[in-house]
């Protein structure tokens, strides 16, 4: 191609070769060996012509303009350029790199062709769908989806949310409009038999957020009975050959916070070649914590948990992702004081996750005396055993339903919290740290409200919620087991710090009602009309709202951002271990009154309902 270049160069530059062709072939050989010898050292022989792109026709001007230089330099030093008309080697230039950039652009039509008509999916088997935001991820779609043999989308049109590129169109693919004009260009293209069955977000949620409301969006499509999806960053891509994943838009996505994303460095340093060991290892912390920790190669890994179907699947999962690394499942019930305890000294574990808990406030309200063995005489079984066999760190999960408890269950982990705190706080016990994180809701926890709305939606309804003006703090799972690890990373410097409560920056509350609402549009329905929402009034020992701290509670900055520490009462270790073995015996005895009082006087904020109430007169009555 060079050669012929350059021939073809001096036959327009001088009208023929008047008597000098052997001289102006030699020349075009000359020209042809060098450029095959400087297309082989840059490598454009490795370019594949089926994926010929913009790079390689830089690529390919590269090796022309470098061939020239070479060629004019050797021409000169020769015969100064007098054999040769010196406009020639730029018509050369402009010649060989249409020779070059022509059969590799050609041969790459020729194939996109004729893999759509080999691989062409069935009419009407496709899937109509329209692109919301004119992007480089668009683009990166639409050229994916058209060089594909086959492809189970066919892109109708994109919108533009901010409205900058309508009327113009990217890879023959129009953009139609503002995304206020939704509604009339999903009428538009059913009204011509080419109905859009799904939209497809092409940002990342905090991008649109800048330009328009994910809400609104979410909205349209729940109203417009359209499926809506969010497609993954295509330049991330690990493979050309990929499969693309469009993935349903989550609830998370609509929370109105900013994913936490931390600096992991003390974090890793923390884990990185430690044993470390977490109680309620099958649970939805316990079991994002051992991922989490996982990933940040620890020395080993132990398992502990009451439930053996839960410890089974989370032990497979995690075996199966780290084959190298050490997993052990100890089937154990923190509310077994001895058993606990032979589990650390066998394993000596540097950390201690303590996420083992019952957590179900109905469930608890309930049946008081086992949310009392578990939360709180399940702590301090860990705890002392964590002392006794000189474990570094000890982190307790807590709740936000432990500020002014209105029910059992934050009682008990109130209860929970002030043991750790009183064998922190206690100069004895300087060689182990008790460190206690407290965080509200989690999305998609087992026993959340979300699976349960999700269940419902698939029902066919009624949604069910306690009441219209009920809010929660919500968190994803990977975030709170994140910020758990950061908290847990963070020592304090001063002793007199000692005891603190790391409380999880949990944003701003969520309406309930409004979480429902969301739910039920993600799943292409409408709220109050295709789905109902029904309020049933507050569960036992429910509240309306929930607080991270109490108004008594003194906060102060970490220097790790989504962290504060607050300095909540704090009992000496003496006297909350006095209450603890008072406890012990009261739930030995099953003396149910009994334990309840002593929650309450432990816990002075505990306002205990009017089930607890009955309960404990009930209690009196048959005892009487």
């Amino acid at each position: 191609m060079g050669a012929a270049a350059l021939l073809l160069s001096f036959a327009l530059r001088l009208d023929g070769f008047s008597g000098n062709f052997w001289k102006f072939v030699a020349a075009a050989a000359l020209f042809g060996f060098i450029v095959s010898i400087t297309g082989f050292f840059l490598g454009l022989n490795r370019g594949v012509w089926r994926y010929a792109s913009l790079s390689d026709f830089l690529a390919i001007a590269g090796v022309t303009t470098a061939s020239l230089a070479i060629f004019t330099v050797i021409e000169f030093l020769v015969d100064r350029l007098n054999s040769i008309p010196r406009s020639s080697i730029l018509i050369a230039w402009a010649f060989a790199i249409v020779f070059l950039a022509g059969p590799r652009a050609a041969y790459r039509v020729y194939r996109n062709r004729h893999d759509v008509r080999k691989g062409k999916v069935a009419k009407g088997s496709a899937k109509n769908v329209l692109l919301i935001g004119a992007t480089d991820n668009a683009e990166a779609f639409i050229r994916t989806i058209k060089e594909r043999k086959s492809a189970s989308v066919e892109v109708l049109a994109i919108l533009d949310e901010r409205g900058r590129r309508t009327g113009r169109a990217i890879r023959g693919i129009p953009v139609v409009g503002p995304l206020n004009n939704l509604p009339q260009i999903l009428d538009r293209f059913e009204a011509r038999g080419r109905r859009a069955e799904a939209i497809i977000l092409t940002r990342s949620r905090e991008e649109y957020q800048q330009y328009a409301s994910l809400e609104e969006l979410v909205d349209v499509a729940a109203q417009q009975k359209v499926e809506l999806l969010a497609l993954p960053n295509l330049l991330d891509m690990k493979s050309i050959d990929a499969e693309i994943q469009l993935s349903p838009i989550k609830l998370e996505d609509l929370l109105q916070r900013a994913p936490v994303r931390l600096d992991t460095q003390k974090i890793s340093a923390m884990i990185g070649g430690k044993n470390v060991m977490i109680t309620g290892a099958g649970g939805s912390i316990g079991s994002e914590l051992a991922r989490q920790v996982l990933d940040l190669s620890p020395l080993s890994l132990v398992l502990v948990d009451a439930n053996e179907y839960a410890l089974y699947c989370i032990k497979s999962e995690l075996s199966q992702k780290h084959p190298d690394l050490p997993i052990h499942a100890v089937l154990c019930n923190v509310r077994e004081r001895e058993a606990i305890s032979n589990v650390v000294e066998t394993h000596a574990p540097n950390l201690i996750f303590h996420a083992a808990a019952l957590k179900h406030v109905p469930m608890v309200e309930a049946q008081p005396i086992e949310g009392i063995f578990t939360n709180a005489i399940g702590t301090r079984n860990v705890a002392d055993a964590a002392l006794r066999w000189k474990v570094s760190k000890m982190i307790m999960v807590s709740t936000d339903k432990a500020v002014n408890p209105a029910n059992v269950m934050g009682a008990t982990k109130r209860m929970a919290e002030m043991y750790c705190q009183a064998m922190d706080i206690d100069q004895k016990t300087s060689t182990t740290r008790f460190m206690t994180v407290r965080f509200g809701n989690v999305l998609g926890s087992a026993g959340s409200v979300v699976p349960l709305f999700e269940q419902q939606i698939r029902a066919g309804g009624p949604v069910t919620v306690t009441h219209p003006d009920i809010v929660r703090f919500f968190m994803t799972i990977p975030e709170a087991c994140l910020l758990v690890l950061q908290a847990a990373a963070h020592d304090p410097d001063d002793v007199n710090e000692r005891g603190r409560i790391f409380v999880l920056d949990m944003g701003s509350p969520v309406k309930i009602a409004d979480l429902a609402r969301n739910l039920i549009r993600l799943s292409g329905l409408r709220p109050d009309t295709d789905i109902q929402i029904a309020y049933t009034g507050l569960r036992p020992g429910e509240k309306l709202y929930e607080e991270l701290f109490d108004s008594n509670e003194t906060l102060r900055e970490t220097g790790s951002p989504g962290i504060l520490a607050a300095s909540a009462r704090s009992i000496e270790r003496a006297m909350i271990e006095r209450i603890f073995d008072e406890m012990q015996r009261m739930i030995d005895r099953l003396d149910l009154e009994g334990a309840l009082r002593l929650l309450q006087s432990t816990v002075p904020e505990f306002t205990a309902g009017p089930d607890i109430h009955l309960t404990m007169s009930n209690t009196r009555s048959l005892r009487q």
